[in-house]
């Protein structure tokens, strides 16, 4: 820091305090505060200071210190990625909230509430409220609730502009489309559920839980994503609807709105059904790659079309059958996952005969034998339904006991299935090879990723409190964006996260992935090749939010200005890799 003096015309000379700090062969330079109004032994005396002297008068005192650097690296990124401009061209006050309530998913999830008392005045977390100018929030007494407390004020706040945002969110998501995706692209599309608190919303239904919550209503989003994972759009649906029903407005969506001509549709098994593909994907002159559920893959087993022979050393076969005309069957062996069916299917085996053996042994106890067909079934189906391997055992129950024995024929039709799975796809040979096919079909992990990073302690989407149905399509599309940020946020700190920079590698397509030479290297030895330590995500937010900007104040009535501490190694190591500059 320094001080100068600017002429003034007529009037006293403006005595400004600066700092300046170098960006490659760039020097910049910014105001931190006005001095003008200190008595000139004052000045004198900060001059002293900063030149390394001793100071009388003006003892700089620290004010306030507050967690900065995290959000500085968040803000960063968003500005970087237009985000602010995709949500309204200009300043607002809505757009500033909305862009907390983005922020905030990322720095700490929360309920508008904990962000809102996050961002008191007084009481900051963080450094979020001023690096968005935000102001002081819920200041305005609510006339219908005058007694609300003003944390309570700012969090209605947050939820008007969750509702301004969800009416924007048709502009948000074409312009997201426009810039990730193009005609002839590949689109990846899957479907996930969260939980849900309470009764009220309109979306909230029983269903199929992903989150293993069967004794909670839930609600269901599908996600849009390019060929790399960036999510482009969100839509919500009640919690019960079937995986195909979802697949129709996906596709409007592509050729109505986005307005793409050509695109090849990934989506799973359960969801690209035959319907589906009839009626929606190829009306509209789409193509797509699915796979066979394992019902129809059975059929193709037993009438020998697969067989063990077909598979090359890549364990891929292509085939063609009467039943799936005009589309290009790709079957698979995985060795690795056949011999796990085995392992699996074995242990289940000898899990449902330890039940089994329970129920006989108390049939023929001396002390209150179990008796009777109906008590004795009940228990014996019990024991069959616990891990779902009935159909592969032979029951006989009488009045005083039970027996059972495996059936041979139906096991040996399963393990004629072990390891094998069937891509199928629109696709011609010259458009994409089958190893391509099989590879782009695998790319739903991608997906899967964004799920998992929304639901886990990254973003916290679930569980999910909101009462009406326009917060929760709001609430789901504050996460979606939120994990816009963070997915360019981890590619940008791949260098610093356990991350293998040269991606995941697979022997062959149907192969598990494997890491990289360069990244077992980098996993084992736990630095980077500068020396700085390796971090997960949330442990490199968490050290980015030691450094912290500091509110000084020169002397008791002096001015006042803000520093940020130096920051370490590894701080300014990642704030280099988003181009974002620590100021």
């Amino acid at each position: 820091m320094f001080i100068v003096e600017i002429p003034n015309r007529n009037s006293p000379p403006a005595i400004l305090l600066r700092e300046g700090w170098r960006e490659g062969s760039k020097v910049h330079t910014r105001t931190l505060a006005n001095l003008s109004h200190l008595a000139p032994e004052k000045i004198e005396a900060l001059k002293a200071a900063l030149k390394g002297g001793s100071v009388t008068g003006a003892v700089p005192i620290p004010e306030s210190s507050l967690p900065h650097g995290h959000v500085l690296a968040v803000a960063g990124m968003m500005d970087k990625l237009g985000l602010p401009k995709l949500l309204f061209g200009k300043r607002h006050h809505m757009r500033e909230l909305a862009l907390a309530l983005v922020a905030g998913r990322v720095i700490e999830p929360g309920s508008k509430l904990s962000l809102a008392q996050a961002l008191a005045k007084g009481a900051e977390h963080h450094s979020l409220g001023e690096v968005l100018g935000l102001g002081e929030l819920g200041k305005a007494i609510d006339p219908e609730n005058p007694g609300s407390s003003q944390e309570k004020r700012a969090a209605g706040e947050f939820y008007a502009a969750m509702d301004w945002l969800l009416e924007r969110q048709a502009k948000v998501e074409d312009a997201l489309a426009k810039r990730h995706l193009s005609s002839g692209c590949t689109v990846l599309y899957d479907l996930s559920s969260s939980y849900f608190e309470g009764s009220t919303c309109p979306l909230a239904k029983y269903g199929y839980s992903r989150d293993h919550r069967k004794d909670r209503p839930q609600v269901q989003y599908g996600l849009l994503c390019n060929e790399d994972g960036i999510p482009v759009a969100i839509e919500v649906v009640e919690g019960n609807t079937g995986d195909p029903k979802t697949i129709p407005a996906q596709v409007a969506r592509l050729k109505e709105r986005f307005g793409l001509e050509r695109v090849v549709v990934v989506g799973d098994r359960g969801m690209v059904t035959e319907a589906r593909i009839r009626e929606d994907i190829a009306t509209v002159g789409y193509d797509w790659i699915s796979a066979l559920v394992h019902k129809s893959i059975q059929p193709l087993v037993a009438a020998k079309v697969i067989t063990p022979s077909l598979f090359d050393e890549r364990g891929l076969g292509e085939i063609t059958h009467p039943d799936y005309p005009g589309e290009r069957l790709i079957a698979c062996f995985n060795p690795i996952r056949a011999e796990d069916q085995v392992r699996k299917r074995e242990e289940l085996l000898a899990l449902t005969e330890k039940g089994l053996k329970k129920v006989a042994d108390a049939c023929r106890r001396e002390k209150k034998p179990l008796q009777g067909v109906t008590e004795i079934g009940l228990k014996t189906g019990a024991a069959l339904a616990k891990f779902r391997m009935a159909k592969f055992f032979s029951v006989r129950i009488h009045e005083c006991g039970m027996s059972w024995q495996r059936k041979p024929e139906l096991l040996a039709k399963d393990a004629a299935m072990d390891g094998i799975y069937v891509i199928r796809t629109s696709l011609p040979q010259e458009a994409m090879g089958a190893e391509q096919a099989v590879l782009t079909y695998k790319r739903l992990a991608k997906v899967e990723r964004a799920f998992r990073t929304m639901k886990s302690v990254d973003l916290q989407v679930r569980p999910i409190y909101h009462r009406t149905e326009e917060r929760v399509k709001a609430h789901l599309f504050i996460c979606m964006l939120a994990y816009y940020v963070e997915w360019h946020l981890r590619e940008a700190w791949a260098p610093l996260l356990y991350t293998d920079e040269e991606g995941s590698q697979r022997d062959t397509p149907v192969s598990p992935v494997q890491a990289s030479e360069s990244g077992r290297v980098k996993k084992k030895r736990a630095h980077t090749a500068d020396g700085l330590p390796l971090q997960s995500f949330s442990g490199l937010m968490k050290s980015l939010a030691t450094l912290c900007q500091n509110r000084i104040r020169l002397g008791e009535k002096g001015p006042l200005y803000t520093r940020a501490t130096r920051p370490t190694p590894l701080q300014a190591k990642a704030f280099g890799l988003i181009g974002v500059a620590i100021p």
